[in-house]
């Protein structure tokens, strides 16, 4: 298979043809299961530093109706280490406070087909984002917020492989956690991806709904252990050239074992270890998260 053969079979299991796989390039411009224990506590006032790291394979693909489709030595690997440089102001804005922030993504993604493969690195789309914070008890915190998309990662419409999307997206994000100590945890992320059309292709991926949630108890010395994943739905079909694309709408639900380490001194680390199920309209694998935070 050449480079030219690969690529036209790259573009067609990622995107929109005869199988119609959910959102241009199969992804989102959101990094679905980012988001795990504290997601919705801001610290105090300050500048914070979270790094996420993020490794995803999958070696399947499925249509529609959530069956495999049968694609000779189908792989994608994908690593990104994004870097969230967040500042909590003391600002007071709605009974909350005033929150920013900014991700800088860097991205390795490669894409196998019938023994021939596809890579690109470097720097993802970016994303910058305001909101309020609030916390309603000791336990009890939440976050409203709006992200705003960049769409300045590499992008060619003739790659099979590409780390930017070509395209801005607005996503609009509640965010709540439930923090105790001694006993039970518990934190969601909820958002939708409204994306805007590629220029390029004259492609728009459809309106994505997500949860990243994580629930678990607290063991002692800071640790907390449970469970946590996600849950994904497209709201609306992709189209392209003003018309919709059947069976575009994907799925996936996804859960595994996760814990938190907090020393009290406003350092702390979550991982999980997440396996998809329920997929339509995706691809199909296994998400490991790191995410740490480190106060300036």
């Amino acid at each position: 298979m050449n480079h030219k053969t690969l690529s036209l079979a790259a573009l067609a299991l990622l995107t929109a043809t005869s199988a119609s796989f959910a959102t241009e390039g199969g992804g989102s411009s959101y990094p679905i299961g980012a988001e795990n224990h504290l997601a919705g506590a801001a610290p105090p006032p300050g500048v914070y530093v979270l790094e996420y790291v993020n490794i995803y394979n999958a070696d399947r693909l499925n249509n529609a109706s959530g069956q495999a489709v049968p694609v000779p030595g189908f792989k994608v690997n994908a690593v990104a280490a994004a870097t969230r440089i967040a500042w909590v102001t003391d600002k007071p804005l709605l009974g909350g406070q005033l929150v920013a922030h900014a991700i800088l993504p860097l991205v390795n993604v490669k894409v196998s087909v019938a023994g021939q493969s596809a890579s690109r690195s470097g720097l993802g789309d970016i994303s910058l984002g305001a909101g309020v914070a609030w916390h309603h008890s000791p336990q009890l915190h939440s976050v409203a917020a709006v992200d705003v998309v960049l769409p300045v990662g590499s992008y060619d419409k003739n790659r099979p492989v590409n780390i930017g999307r070509n395209y801005l997206a607005v996503q609009p994000a509640y965010l709540v956690s439930w923090i105790d100590p001694t006993g039970w945890n518990a934190d969601a992320k909820m958002g939708l991806s409204l994306n805007r059309v590629n220029s390029d292709t004259h492609y728009r991926s459809g309106t994505e709904f997500n949860i990243d949630y994580s629930v678990g108890h607290a063991v002692g010395q800071g640790w907390v252990l449970g469970v946590g994943g996600h849950v994904y739905q497209q709201l609306s079909a992709d189209r392209a050239q003003g018309a919709t694309v059947p069976g575009s709408k994907g799925r996936a639900l996804a859960i595994g074992p996760n814990l938190k380490y907090d020393n009290g001194k406003g350092w702390f680390i979550t991982a999980k270890l997440t396996k998809e199920t329920s997929v339509r309209s995706r691809t199909q694998g296994t998400s490991f998260w790191i995410k740490s935070t480190i106060p300036f």
